[in-house]
């Protein structure tokens, strides 16, 4: 029997698998979610959104595309490794994940592609009246030749809006890739920068946490010394969060205690320092850019 289920969970509360019901929306993520929301609703364009390792962009982009579900006025896609050996294969996956037909697709050449493209993008966007999205995560990994490629595909739009929304989500080390184009960079229309949760936005995101997996439960689980050296190791950001509270629940089970106090949550963490684990991050510095 796993711990989750010896301490009254319905699911395990504190997975690091990006599942949207999971996903604590703080005042930050909230903020980017109805704005990308918005972005899209009126067709702007290119969207950016950075930070650093762990402070939730995935998670986000999960709830995005939970949100983008429900409507039927919107094709999306989404591209989880944008590492693409070259443009043609890169295009080639947007030909078949948006069902686009094309003759000969094995044997069509860079133009064709485009053309393809551009369209199913007016057919969509103009005919159809829908918006048609590409959400790329892990978007530092793109080098300039793609970053130019997906320039061009911004280029396709009416006189009222983009035909191709597009929504990328990256680590601090794609703001300098895209800042160095000065003809992609300008064209972003919403930029956003996550921070680190600040120490109410931790305790509200563990209570958030263990309620969605089912703990009714009145008695406090977290003690405020454990959330105050959870939030203290963690410095704010969520994964940190999410791994240590997952290993002191296994510690509450193991120990046979019934709260999870500071005391547990400094053996935890002096356990790892002796072991090696511990790694000093680099802090997110800005909200905005």
């Amino acid at each position: 029997m796993s711990y989750f289920n010896v301490l009254g969970f319905d699911k395990e509360p504190f997975s690091t698998s990006p599942d949207p019901d999971f996903f604590y929306l703080s005042h930050e993520h909230e903020t980017a979610l109805t704005k990308l929301l918005i972005e899209l609703r009126l067709k702007r364009g290119l969207s950016v959104i950075l930070g650093d390792v762990g402070t939730g962009k995935t998670s986000l982009s999960r709830k995005l595309i939970q949100e983008l579900n429900d409507r039927e006025d919107i094709v999306f896609h989404i591209i989880l490794d944008p590492s693409f050996d070259n443009e043609t294969l890169f295009l080639t996956s947007l030909i078949k994940n948006f069902d686009i037909r094309l003759e000969n697709l094995a044997s069509a050449t860079i133009v064709d592609l485009r053309e393809a493209l551009e369209r199913f993008l007016f057919q969509k966007g103009v005919t159809e009246n829908k918006t048609v999205a590409l959400i790329i995560d892990e978007a530092q990994k793109l080098d300039d030749n793609f970053i130019e490629v997906l320039r061009v595909l911004l280029n396709y739009e009416t006189n009222k809006f983009k035909l191709l929304q597009l929504v990328l989500l990256g680590q601090m080390e794609l703001y300098s890739k895209i800042t160095m184009i000065n003809n992609f960079f300008d064209r972003i229309s919403f930029k956003y920068t996550f921070n680190s949760f600040d120490f109410n936005e931790t305790k509200e995101m563990i209570d958030f946490r263990i309620r969605q997996a089912g703990y009714r439960a009145s008695m406090q689980l977290f003690s405020d010394d454990a959330i105050k050296e959870i939030y203290q190791y963690s410095r704010g950001y969520p994964r940190k969060i999410i791994m240590l509270c997952h290993r002191a629940l296994e510690s509450l089970v193991l120990r046979k205690k019934i709260v999870i106090d500071g005391d547990m949550i400094k053996q935890l963490i002096e356990d790892e320092v002796k072991l090696g684990w511990r790694r000093n991050d680099l802090l997110v510095q800005k909200n905005s850019y």
